[in-house]
């Protein structure tokens, strides 16, 4: 028996039966672009293989030049890529797995001259305009489709996966948001999908009966111009019809202004998508977005949702998922927290992705925790990620490690962070610690301060101590209206309904969410979360948008600056963006080159861009940066202990948990 019968079930397509329901979803980790045997991509997959994933995608590959996402981008389009990906397929075979190969054109979204589109219409996300495809080059395009489906059968794949929804090439033919074309390829909707039957057709004709085809497509495009439901539905079946075998579901093009992976995003929260397209095709379908633990995935199938799920993000964070699904251990899962930090916001930046959670990912065949040959006696002070992190990794190693903390739990800045509304899923990342203190065997000494003198006899002392928020110089400063960002986020402090806040990088942001709302938060309620950004369940409009409700703030905010430009532009690439525009809807007026003056019974007063202006506010909220901790610096490196500082002990720049459990990581992987 298993709590997850659904989830664990074998799917049967015909010509191979899939262990189980799970499919680790495409994503790009920077790993595609290896010069030579993609080495560090395969350690990568063979990981997740072994970790019992019932199918896995790559990131895309693309089948010529033109659809390159970047210059000199992965393609999968001669002989020599063939070899390049043998190392992949040979490494997830050996661990028992399977794996298939996305081939995404990106199309206008293409960064680099050479862009193609249906249309020459630019898009908002690239530099570049696009060329409209002539006839002749649709069907080169399609060729060269085929021959990377044929060149992945070769190079050892199951199967392929044939990127059509996102915004991407395919997509881009399929509405007319982008296709305004008056030729056999545009117009009618039956013309706008030629495109895509096509490659699907001539796909299976040529690599036979016994090739996994799935095909993503759009099921929701979330921009305006985009499909009706009735579209999707037509081409659902035409794509049936034309040999797919298993149909992925996408959600939003990337210029949509609607997040739908971010940690704001409610759980399964797009899984009703799949749900009404189920009652109309036979192939089996794959529901995605924000499923990231096996009660959620198994109460998605069995509603009757999907017949598989996809994840990605999750298999970052943990690449043992299934197995601890299978163990019935979902208490031992390193749970995504759908933060992006370190994942997407790392992948636009030209970067290797990895986890926030998890510092190994993308690095798997470069860290390793290998058991140590002399065991020290470690302490660790401070509960916070970095600590957190040093302390059971050190512990796993096989090192004597003590764990102290003045809290009488662990977690440290987390226990802000997790009560911020978008930021529930902190709690999973507490969770995962505290147990992974008890089955490393960190002994923990919690609700005390500790001096030098406590931490004698140790071979390693770490501190991990954090921060304290940065004193500012300012007349008034001591005024009762004036609190800290603790005062509020951990203190549970009054707040009145006017507040201002001086400081807008990410503590600022988090408080202003924190102070906006008074109900459940988009991530904890389906329908808030679409009523919110305006996505319409009944699809009854091409694109599935409809106007946003009103959600009354519950306070009256302005946040403060001092440097010159967009508030908040220091934020992350793929999720500040959703911050900023939050604080839009919540009517948060943002300044600026602010100048600050004084603090009174009169407000907050301030000079912006040289005009003086006093904010009439109940509370004056102080998220101005912080400063290291180190008091126990000093006293220990007197002493003559092997001190290392990790976390904002180290480094205090925004409370950076990205950063902590990383150092704490490869800190403790050194001891």
């Amino acid at each position: 028996m298993t709590a997850y019968p659904n989830l664990l079930s074998p799917l049967d397509l015909g010509h191979v039966v899939l262990p189980n329901r799970v499919l680790m979803g495409s994503m790009h980790v920077g790993l595609e672009e290896q010069p030579g045997p993609l080495t560090k991509l395969a350690a990568y997959f063979a990981a997740r293989a072994r970790g019992g994933v019932g199918l896995m995608v790559t990131g895309g590959f693309s089948p010529n030049i033109e659809g390159w996402l970047k210059p000199l981008g992965g393609r999968m389009a001669t002989p020599i890529d063939v070899f390049k990906h043998r190392v992949v397929t040979e490494a997830v075979h050996r661990e028992g797995g399977r794996i298939a190969l996305q081939l995404l054109h990106a199309g206008r979204y293409g960064y680099h001259p050479l862009v193609v589109s249906a249309s020459a219409i630019k898009s908002p996300i690239s530099k570049f305009k696009p060329r409209a495809l002539s006839q002749r080059g649709i069907e080169r395009t399609i060729g060269d489709f085929v021959n990377a489906a044929v060149l992945a059968r070769k190079a050892g794949y199951d199967g392929i996966e044939i990127m059509g929804s996102e915004g991407y090439l395919i997509n881009q033919f399929i509405v007319r948001r982008t296709n305004k074309r008056t030729d056999a390829w545009g117009g009618a909707y039956e013309n706008r999908i030629r495109f895509p039957l096509e490659i699907v057709r001539r796909t299976r004709e040529a690599v036979g009966p016994d090739f996994i085809i799935i095909f993503r497509l759009s099921m929701l495009d979330l921009v305006e111009e985009g499909s009706t439901f009735e579209e999707v539905v037509h081409l659902a079946k035409e794509l049936q019809q034309a040999g797919v075998s298993i149909l992925n579901t996408g959600i939003g093009w990337h210029e949509a202004r609607v997040p739908t992976i971010a940690t704001s995003v409610p759980r399964a929260g797009y899984s009703w998508v799949t749900r009404r397209l189920k009652d109309h095709v036979t192939v089996p379908l794959v529901t995605s977005n924000r499923i990231n633990m096996p009660d959620t995935a198994e109460a998605v199938l069995a509603a009757g949702d999907a017949d598989m799920v996809s994840m990605a993000r999750p298999f970052l964070a943990d690449p043992g998922w299934v197995r601890k699904a299978e163990r019935d251990a979902p208490d031992e899962i390193n749970t995504c927290i759908a933060c992006n930090q370190a994942c997407l916001d790392h992948v636009f930046k030209n970067k290797r992705a990895s986890c926030l959670v998890n510092p190994f990912a993308g690095y798997e065949s470069e860290r390793f925790v290998k058991p140590v040959t002399h065991r020290k006696k470690v302490a660790v002070v401070g509960a916070g990620p970095a600590g957190l992190a040093c302390s059971t990794i050190a512990a796993r190693r096989g090192h004597d490690v003590t764990l102290f903390d003045a809290q009488e739990e662990v977690g440290g800045q987390f226990h802000m962070a997790k009560r911020i509304p978008g930021k529930e899923e902190f709690h999973e990342t507490l969770r995962y610690f505290r147990g992974e203190l008890e089955r490393t065997g960190v002994t923990c000494r919690l609700g005390a301060h500790v001096g030098a003198a406590d931490l004698q006899g140790f071979d390693e002392v770490v501190l991990a101590t954090g921060v304290h928020p940065r004193e500012i110089r300012l007349p008034g400063i001591d005024h009762p209206k004036v609190l800290s960002y603790i005062d509020v986020l951990r203190n549970d402090a009054d707040v009145g309904d006017d507040v201002a806040i001086i400081g807008a990088g990410g503590i600022g942001f988090d408080v202003a969410e924190f102070l906006l709302h008074s109900g459940p938060s988009t991530a904890e309620d389906v329908e808030v979360y679409l009523d919110t950004w305006g996505v319409d369940a009944e699809h009854a409009d091409p694109g599935g948008l409809k106007l946003p409700e009103e959600q009354p703030p519950a306070r009256r905010i302005t946040m403060c600056q001092r440097s010159p430009g967009k508030v908040g532009a220091r934020l992350g690439k793929t999720t500040g963006w959703i911050h900023r525009a939050s604080m839009k809807k919540g009517g948060v007026e943002m300044l600026s080159e602010v100048a600050y003056e004084r603090i009174d019974d009169d407000g907050l007063h301030i000079t912006v861009k040289g005009e003086p202006r006093v904010l009439a506010v109940d509370n004056v909220i102080i998220c101005a940066g912080q400063e290291p901790n180190r008091e126990l610096v000093t006293s220990l490196q007197s002493a003559g202990a092997s001190v290392h500082l990790i976390g904002g002990a180290d480094v205090a720049a925004e409370l950076d948990a990205k950063r902590a459990i990383e150092q704490g990581t490869l800190l403790a992987m050194e001891l």
